[in-house]
């Protein structure tokens, strides 16, 4: 079984106190829709992408960290002026990320478990 970090965050600002507070670790993020009181996203694509991301983190570094961040309501995230999209230019949600490098899946690209694996054991 896998050492890592497990850290939620909800929006942008939680976020980056997460990064800066781990600095020099090897950090992986997964952003969502927001979810409601039930626990289910607003975004569909993120309900079917998380138990395939969950399903390969037994496959993380030792040492590692696993952001869970949820990017806000459905409203926020579809103005193009969110921080997400400018600062960290995402696209879409879900969007997992190996953080500080060029590596990340979007999308339907998330509900691809070797993909998903790739991303944790591959430097």
């Amino acid at each position: 079984m896998s050492q890592f970090e497990e850290v939620n965050v909800h929006g942008y600002e939680e976020f980056c106190q997460a990064i800066a507070e781990r600095k020099g670790k090897d950090i992986f993020v997964y952003f969502s829709g927001n979810k409601d009181a039930e626990g289910k996203s607003w975004c569909p694509d993120c309900v079917k992408a998380e138990p395939v991301v969950r399903g390969e983190m037994s496959n993380l570094p030792d040492g590692s960290v696993f952001i869970y961040c949820q990017v806000g309501e459905r409203t926020y995230w579809k103005n193009p002026n969110n921080d997400f999209k400018k600062n960290l230019k995402l696209t879409g949600v879900p969007t997992l990320m190996r953080y500080g490098t060029p590596q990340k899946l979007v999308e339907e690209e998330c509900l691809k478990g070797n993909l998903v694996k790739m991303m944790f054991t591959e430097d």
